[in-house]
Formats: C-alpha cells, structure tokens, sequence
C-alpha cells in the first residue's frame, strides 16, 4: 500500500477525535462535579458532539467542496486543537458546550476528509484497506482512548486531558502539512452536481442500510451492561471484560471489513456482516445464561458489525467516485442518527418490557438494513439492465 505511514497517522487523528467524543462517558460525573449541574445536564455534551458532527459536517463539506481537501483537513484539525486547549481555560458549563460543538464540527469533518483523502493516496484496489485502518482507529478509541482518558484524568484532571490530546494531535497534522499533496477536484463541483448526488436513489437507500444496521448495534450495545446482568448475573468486574472483548473485536472487525471489501468486493462484505448480525442477536436471544456461549456470541457481533463500516464506506466512495467527500459525510451523518434511534429505542424497550428483549429489537432492526440492501441490489441491476438497453 502506498503512503501507509500517512494512512496510519490519519488514523491517530481518528483516535484522538473519537477519544475527545467518546470519553464524557467515563468521566461525567467529574464533569458534573466541577461544573456544579447534574449528570443528565452534562450529558448534554455527548449530544452536542453528535448532533454537530452529524449536522454541520456534511454542510461545510458541501460548501467547500472545492477547496483543497488538503487545506481543509489541516484547517479542521487546527481548530480541533485550538477547542482542546479552550477547553482547558473554560470553567461554564455553556462554555465547556460551546468547545464541544466545535470539536463536533472540525472532528466530524476532519474524520470524512481523512477517509476521502486515504482514498485517493492508495492505489484503488486498496481503498477499502485505507477506510478500513482510519476506521480501526476510531474504533479503538472505545477499546484503549476511553480507559487510559479516564485513568489519565483522575491524574492530571479532566481538562489536562483535553489539552494532552490536543497536543499529540500536532504529530498528525504536522504528517497532513509535510506528507499530503494537494487535492483538488480536477472539474469544479457545483451545488446543483452535490444535489443531484444526494438524489440518488442508491445512496438514499445505502445511507438508510447505515441508519438501521448501527440503529440495530446501537439499540443492543448502549444497554449492554443492564442484559448482560439480567442475562448471567454477571459481576461489573466480568462485564467490564467483555467490553473490553468486545472493543478488541470492533478493532478488528474493522481491519477485516476493509481487507474483505477490497478483496471480496464491499456488497459481499456488507451482505455477510448483516447476515452474521442477525444470527449473533437471535443468538442472544436464545442462548439462555451460558457465559462462554454469550461471550462467544459477543464476539462474532461485533466482528460483523464493525466489518460492515468500511465496506459501506468504500461502497459511497464508489458510486460518487470524483466527489467522495458529500457521500462519506452524509454516511457519517447517519451513523450518528443511527446511534440516536438505537439509544432511544432499546430505552423505549426498556420502559415498557424486560432489558431481554433488546437483542430482538436489534435483530429486527437490522433486518430492515438487510432488506434495504436487497432493494438497492435490485435497484443497481434494473438500472444496469435499462443502461444495456438504452446502449444496444
């Protein structure tokens, strides 16, 4: 692979944004405590990230499609820094909100730059390898990001936190500056081009695979802790064990997601995650108390689910091959909506039957991305067929 030492840095920079945004979980309650509101106040800033990655991204890259997305990546991990080291001065907790809005935006939209740039830094049978080690590294900002923060910040406090990450964030932007050739689009994209693209029918129905396969992850994994308890009447110490399987697995369901949609092609990759992830979750389902079974299961899930990301991703890349950007960042968008109808929906399910339901929830819910992904199939071929057609 060519410029693997630039793809692996950009993955430093996904896991360094992806610890910023993910880390509030472990650390909330030292949060609540300094700012002087209560947890469900603080809790506001998960939101925050969120809805500003999911939102404002796909407009500033829409707006700025043409710019060199050289020049844009640097600009956003700048700005990334710069909200670490205000984070450090702030002590209000609107403006500790405002900082995360602006690690929401420049992180969200730095994340589809890098993954739009690895693509075009490799060569083109390896652009699914490419997403797939930026991807690792947003995933294992969950398996190692998270702890060692957490750990960190009862050391050196929540804010020095904020301010060591955006320090070891220099290493990936000096690598953008010194490493990454301008990247321009050859022919100027102009609005009604970036409209026509999200009227495409094929990217409508492949974002909506995206919003019900992490709807489904999403519904399970955010109440994993309560199920596994019900499940096996397990201790904190065991779960805390499967999680930390289960963050290994997503580490590597994402390597082997990217090397199978190169290889195998990512429609494959993305039938086969979906089918694995609905036979894990009825698994679930069904498997009774059986600790070793349950892990196992776990296991497997999370290989699938993660395997399927980079494989969307590059299948994006494909259809809008001379402007990835738009596709990549509206992708991004929905996994963060998907993330938002799992969490309240598995609470809906939670309120009103047993925490054992969720895996069927989940499973139901990716089988509505399975179905999805039938129709786009079905959709791509009729298209082909009248193409054939309209050229004979």
């Amino acid at each position: 692979m060519k410029n693997k030492t630039v793809i692996y840095l950009l993955a430093l920079a996904a896991f360094l944004i992806g610890t910023i945004e993910y880390i509030i979980t472990g650390i909330i309650q030292m949060i609540a405590t300094d700012l002087s509101v209560s947890t469900s106040v603080a809790g506001l800033l998960v939101t925050s990230f969120a809805l500003s990655a999911a939102i404002g991204a796909p407009i500033v890259i829409a707006l700025t499609i043409n710019f060199d997305r050289k020049k844009i990546l640097l600009s956003m991990l700048i700005i990334f820094i710069l909200s670490n080291f205000i984070t450090f001065f702030s002590h209000s907790f609107e403006m500790i909100l405002f900082t995360r809005i602006l690690q929401g935006l420049s992180g969200g939209i730095a994340i589809v730059v890098a993954m739009a740039v690895a693509t075009r830094l490799v060569e083109n049978e390896k652009r699914g390898s490419a997403i797939g080690i930026i991807l690792m590294g947003l995933s294992s900002s969950l398996v190692f990001g998270v702890p060692l923060g957490t750990f960190l910040s009862e050391i050196i406090g929540w804010r020095g936190l904020f301010v060591l990450i955006g320090l070891i964030t220099i290493i990936p932007l000096l690598a953008v500056y010194r490493l990454v050739p301008p990247i321009k689009e050859q022919e100027p994209v102009t609005i009604g081009l970036q409209l026509s693209i999200l009227k495409d029918k094929r990217i409508v129905f492949a974002v909506a695979v995206t919003l019900f396969y992490v709807g489904g992850y999403s519904t399970l994994f955010t109440y994993l802790t309560p199920f596994l308890q019900a499940s096996a009447n397990l201790t904190i110490a065991e779960i805390s064990g499967i999680l930390l399987l289960a963050g290994i697995c997503s580490f590597i369901g994402s390597s082997i997601g990217g090397v199978a949609a190169d290889k195998k092609g990512p429609r494959f990759t993305i039938f086969t995650g979906l089918i694995l992830q609905i036979l894990m979750l009825l698994s679930l389902a069904i498997i009774g108390g059986n600790l070793v079974g349950i892990i196992a299961v776990i296991m497997i899930w999370m290989i699938a689910t993660w395997s399927t990301s980079p494989a969307q991703q590059l299948y994006l890349v494909t259809l809008v091959p001379k402007s990835p950007d738009i596709a990549l960042s509206v992708n991004t968008s929905f996994i963060q909506f998907g993330f938002a109808l799992g969490s309240g929906l598995g609470g809906l399910v939670i309120m009103d039957t047993s925490v054992l339901n969720l895996s069927w929830v989940s499973a139901g819910t990716v089988v509505i991305a399975l179905l999805m992904t039938f129709i786009l199939v079905a959709f791509e071929r009729i298209s082909s067929s009248k193409t054939l057609m309209e050229k004979c």
